[in-house]
Protein backbone atom coordinates (compact mmCIF):
# COMPACT_ATOMS: atom_id res chain seq x y z
CA UNK A 1 0.00 0.00 0.00
CA UNK A 2 1.16 3.54 -0.75
CA UNK A 3 2.34 5.74 2.08
CA UNK A 4 1.97 9.13 0.35
CA UNK A 5 -1.15 10.14 -1.59
CA UNK A 6 -1.46 13.10 -3.95
CA UNK A 7 -4.74 14.99 -3.56
CA UNK A 8 -5.94 17.20 -6.42
CA UNK A 9 -8.58 19.91 -6.12
CA UNK A 10 -10.41 21.72 -8.91
CA UNK A 11 -11.47 24.99 -7.28
CA UNK A 12 -13.10 28.29 -8.23
CA UNK A 13 -10.45 30.99 -8.65
CA UNK A 14 -11.91 32.92 -5.70
CA UNK A 15 -12.11 29.89 -3.40
CA UNK A 16 -9.72 30.01 -0.44
CA UNK A 17 -11.43 27.54 1.90
CA UNK A 18 -11.19 24.05 0.38
CA UNK A 19 -7.41 24.38 0.22
CA UNK A 20 -7.43 24.98 3.98
CA UNK A 21 -10.22 22.75 5.34
CA UNK A 22 -9.51 19.52 3.43
CA UNK A 23 -5.75 19.67 4.15
CA UNK A 24 -6.58 20.49 7.79
CA UNK A 25 -8.74 17.39 8.11
CA UNK A 26 -6.19 15.15 6.44
CA UNK A 27 -3.34 16.60 8.49
CA UNK A 28 -5.34 15.80 11.63
CA UNK A 29 -5.79 12.28 10.26
CA UNK A 30 -2.01 12.00 9.95
CA UNK A 31 -1.82 12.25 13.75
CA UNK A 32 -3.67 8.93 14.10
CA UNK A 33 -2.95 7.04 10.88
CA UNK A 34 0.27 6.34 8.92
CA UNK A 35 -0.75 7.68 5.49
CA UNK A 36 0.54 11.07 4.35
CA UNK A 37 -0.92 13.51 1.80
CA UNK A 38 0.22 16.26 -0.54
CA UNK A 39 -2.16 18.82 -2.06
CA UNK A 40 -2.35 20.25 -5.58
CA UNK A 41 -4.89 22.60 -7.15
CA UNK A 42 -6.11 23.97 -10.48
CA UNK A 43 -8.43 26.94 -10.75
CA UNK A 44 -11.56 27.90 -12.71
CA UNK A 45 -12.46 31.61 -12.99
CA UNK A 46 -15.42 32.66 -10.83
CA UNK A 47 -15.98 35.71 -8.64
CA UNK A 48 -19.74 36.17 -8.19
CA UNK A 49 -21.99 33.25 -7.26
CA UNK A 50 -24.67 33.43 -9.94
CA UNK A 51 -25.91 30.94 -12.53
CA UNK A 52 -24.12 32.48 -15.51
CA UNK A 53 -20.70 32.58 -13.83
CA UNK A 54 -21.17 29.09 -12.41
CA UNK A 55 -21.97 27.63 -15.84
CA UNK A 56 -19.00 29.39 -17.44
CA UNK A 57 -16.78 28.15 -14.64
CA UNK A 58 -17.94 24.55 -14.94
CA UNK A 59 -16.91 24.57 -18.60
CA UNK A 60 -13.31 25.05 -17.43
CA UNK A 61 -13.30 21.93 -15.24
CA UNK A 62 -12.12 19.66 -18.08
CA UNK A 63 -8.98 21.76 -18.51
CA UNK A 64 -8.32 21.60 -14.78
CA UNK A 65 -8.72 17.83 -14.66
CA UNK A 66 -6.32 17.50 -17.57
CA UNK A 67 -3.74 19.79 -15.97
CA UNK A 68 -3.93 18.05 -12.60
CA UNK A 69 -3.62 14.62 -14.16
CA UNK A 70 -0.24 15.69 -15.58
CA UNK A 71 0.96 15.30 -11.98
CA UNK A 72 -0.31 11.69 -11.77
CA UNK A 73 -2.53 12.39 -8.77
CA UNK A 74 -4.32 9.70 -6.79
CA UNK A 75 -7.73 11.41 -6.52
CA UNK A 76 -9.31 14.62 -7.82
CA UNK A 77 -12.03 16.62 -6.08
CA UNK A 78 -14.25 19.09 -7.89
CA UNK A 79 -14.71 21.66 -5.15
CA UNK A 80 -17.78 23.70 -6.02
CA UNK A 81 -21.07 22.25 -4.82
CA UNK A 82 -23.46 24.84 -6.22
CA UNK A 83 -21.82 24.89 -9.66
CA UNK A 84 -22.50 21.18 -10.02
CA UNK A 85 -26.02 21.37 -8.65
CA UNK A 86 -26.89 24.35 -10.85
CA UNK A 87 -26.28 22.22 -13.95
CA UNK A 88 -29.35 20.08 -13.31
CA UNK A 89 -30.48 17.04 -11.30
CA UNK A 90 -27.91 14.27 -10.99
CA UNK A 91 -25.21 16.28 -12.76
CA UNK A 92 -22.54 15.23 -10.25
CA UNK A 93 -22.54 11.77 -11.84
CA UNK A 94 -22.07 13.25 -15.33
CA UNK A 95 -19.28 15.53 -14.11
CA UNK A 96 -17.42 12.81 -12.23
CA UNK A 97 -17.51 10.44 -15.20
CA UNK A 98 -16.46 13.11 -17.71
CA UNK A 99 -13.59 14.46 -15.63
CA UNK A 100 -12.36 10.96 -14.85
CA UNK A 101 -12.33 10.44 -18.63
CA UNK A 102 -9.94 13.37 -19.02
CA UNK A 103 -7.49 11.71 -16.63
CA UNK A 104 -7.77 8.41 -18.50
CA UNK A 105 -7.16 10.10 -21.85
CA UNK A 106 -4.08 11.75 -20.37
CA UNK A 107 -2.59 8.43 -19.31
CA UNK A 108 -2.91 9.05 -15.55
CA UNK A 109 -6.34 7.69 -14.56
CA UNK A 110 -7.61 8.91 -11.20
CA UNK A 111 -11.00 8.76 -9.48
CA UNK A 112 -12.92 12.04 -9.40
CA UNK A 113 -15.32 13.09 -6.66
CA UNK A 114 -17.49 16.20 -6.60
CA UNK A 115 -18.45 18.09 -3.46
CA UNK A 116 -22.08 17.87 -4.61
CA UNK A 117 -21.98 14.11 -4.99
CA UNK A 118 -19.97 13.77 -1.79
CA UNK A 119 -22.57 15.66 0.24
CA UNK A 120 -25.38 13.49 -1.09
CA UNK A 121 -23.35 10.32 -0.48
CA UNK A 122 -22.33 11.46 3.00
CA UNK A 123 -25.94 12.07 3.98
CA UNK A 124 -26.92 8.63 2.70
CA UNK A 125 -24.02 7.03 4.60
CA UNK A 126 -25.41 8.65 7.75
CA UNK A 127 -28.84 7.25 6.90
CA UNK A 128 -30.29 10.76 6.81
CA UNK A 129 -33.79 11.00 5.35
CA UNK A 130 -34.58 14.49 6.68
CA UNK A 131 -32.04 17.29 7.10
CA UNK A 132 -31.61 20.99 7.81
CA UNK A 133 -29.19 23.10 5.79
CA UNK A 134 -27.21 26.33 6.12
CA UNK A 135 -26.16 27.82 2.76
CA UNK A 136 -24.48 31.15 1.97
CA UNK A 137 -26.14 31.56 -1.43
CA UNK A 138 -28.78 33.96 -2.68
CA UNK A 139 -32.20 32.43 -2.13
CA UNK A 140 -32.82 31.19 -5.72
CA UNK A 141 -29.52 29.24 -5.68
CA UNK A 142 -30.20 27.97 -2.17
CA UNK A 143 -33.59 26.68 -3.35
CA UNK A 144 -31.84 24.99 -6.27
CA UNK A 145 -29.54 23.20 -3.81
CA UNK A 146 -32.51 22.16 -1.66
CA UNK A 147 -34.32 20.78 -4.73
CA UNK A 148 -31.21 18.95 -5.96
CA UNK A 149 -30.85 17.19 -2.61
CA UNK A 150 -34.58 16.37 -2.62
CA UNK A 151 -34.22 14.79 -6.07
CA UNK A 152 -31.69 12.45 -4.47
CA UNK A 153 -34.32 11.27 -1.99
CA UNK A 154 -33.40 13.42 1.03
CA UNK A 155 -35.95 15.90 2.39
CA UNK A 156 -34.75 19.33 3.48
CA UNK A 157 -37.20 20.20 6.26
CA UNK A 158 -35.65 23.60 7.02
CA UNK A 159 -32.88 25.76 5.62
CA UNK A 160 -31.45 29.26 5.73
CA UNK A 161 -29.95 31.20 2.80
CA UNK A 162 -27.46 33.79 4.05
CA UNK A 163 -27.63 35.60 0.66
CA UNK A 164 -23.95 36.45 0.20
CA UNK A 165 -23.34 37.06 -3.55
CA UNK A 166 -19.59 37.71 -3.60
CA UNK A 167 -17.54 34.52 -3.25
CA UNK A 168 -14.76 36.20 -1.27
CA UNK A 169 -17.37 37.49 1.17
CA UNK A 170 -18.59 33.92 1.57
CA UNK A 171 -15.07 32.97 2.71
CA UNK A 172 -15.06 35.91 5.13
CA UNK A 173 -18.24 34.77 6.86
CA UNK A 174 -17.50 34.22 10.55
CA UNK A 175 -17.99 30.51 11.19
CA UNK A 176 -18.47 31.36 14.85
CA UNK A 177 -21.97 32.54 13.90
CA UNK A 178 -22.99 29.13 12.55
CA UNK A 179 -23.95 27.47 15.86
CA UNK A 180 -26.47 30.25 16.60
CA UNK A 181 -27.81 30.04 13.05
CA UNK A 182 -28.15 26.26 13.37
CA UNK A 183 -29.92 26.64 16.71
CA UNK A 184 -32.70 28.63 15.01
CA UNK A 185 -33.40 25.91 12.45
CA UNK A 186 -36.19 23.39 12.99
CA UNK A 187 -33.76 20.51 13.48
CA UNK A 188 -35.76 18.48 16.04
CA UNK A 189 -37.06 16.00 13.44
CA UNK A 190 -33.93 16.11 11.27
CA UNK A 191 -31.54 13.17 10.97
CA UNK A 192 -28.54 15.41 10.23
CA UNK A 193 -27.40 19.03 10.02
CA UNK A 194 -25.53 20.41 7.01
CA UNK A 195 -23.68 23.28 8.66
CA UNK A 196 -22.22 24.50 5.36
CA UNK A 197 -23.65 23.44 1.99
CA UNK A 198 -20.78 25.29 0.35
CA UNK A 199 -17.08 24.53 0.01
CA UNK A 200 -16.21 28.23 0.38
CA UNK A 201 -18.05 29.01 3.63
CA UNK A 202 -15.77 28.02 6.54
CA UNK A 203 -17.28 25.69 9.12
CA UNK A 204 -14.70 23.09 10.16
CA UNK A 205 -13.98 24.57 13.63
CA UNK A 206 -17.66 24.42 14.61
CA UNK A 207 -18.71 21.00 13.27
CA UNK A 208 -18.26 19.34 16.71
CA UNK A 209 -19.96 22.31 18.41
CA UNK A 210 -23.06 22.12 16.20
CA UNK A 211 -23.15 18.36 16.67
CA UNK A 212 -23.14 18.83 20.45
CA UNK A 213 -25.67 21.67 20.31
CA UNK A 214 -28.21 19.85 18.15
CA UNK A 215 -27.52 16.25 19.13
CA UNK A 216 -27.53 15.46 15.40
CA UNK A 217 -24.75 14.20 13.10
CA UNK A 218 -23.30 17.33 11.53
CA UNK A 219 -21.36 17.60 8.30
CA UNK A 220 -20.26 20.14 5.72
CA UNK A 221 -19.36 20.01 2.05
CA UNK A 222 -15.68 19.88 3.05
CA UNK A 223 -16.19 17.03 5.53
CA UNK A 224 -18.22 15.06 2.97
CA UNK A 225 -15.63 15.65 0.23
CA UNK A 226 -12.85 14.41 2.52
CA UNK A 227 -14.88 11.28 3.26
CA UNK A 228 -15.43 10.69 -0.47
CA UNK A 229 -11.73 11.17 -1.25
CA UNK A 230 -10.65 8.72 1.43
CA UNK A 231 -13.21 6.19 0.16
CA UNK A 232 -11.96 6.61 -3.42
CA UNK A 233 -8.41 5.98 -2.18
CA UNK A 234 -9.50 2.83 -0.35
CA UNK A 235 -8.48 4.31 3.02
CA UNK A 236 -10.26 4.28 6.37
CA UNK A 237 -12.68 7.20 6.49
CA UNK A 238 -11.58 8.74 9.75
CA UNK A 239 -10.30 12.16 10.80
CA UNK A 240 -10.38 13.91 14.18
CA UNK A 241 -12.74 16.90 14.43
CA UNK A 242 -14.60 15.75 11.30
CA UNK A 243 -17.86 14.99 13.06
CA UNK A 244 -19.86 11.77 12.93
CA UNK A 245 -19.13 11.06 9.27
CA UNK A 246 -15.35 10.94 9.87
CA UNK A 247 -15.58 9.34 13.31
CA UNK A 248 -14.68 5.92 11.94
CA UNK A 249 -18.21 4.60 12.57
CA UNK A 250 -18.96 4.75 8.84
Amino acid sequence: MKSVYRIGQIVPSSNITMETEIPALLKLRESIRPERFTFHSARMRMKTVNHAELAAMDAQSDRCALELSDAALDVLGYACLVATMSMGPGYHRVSEERLHGRTVENGHPAPVVTSAGALVEGLKVLGAKKIVVIAPYMKPLAELVVNYIAQEGIEVIDYVALEIPDNLDVARHDCGRLPDIAAKLNYKDADAVVVSACVQMPSLPVVPLVEALTGKPTLSAAVATTYAMLKALGLERVAPAGGALLSGAY
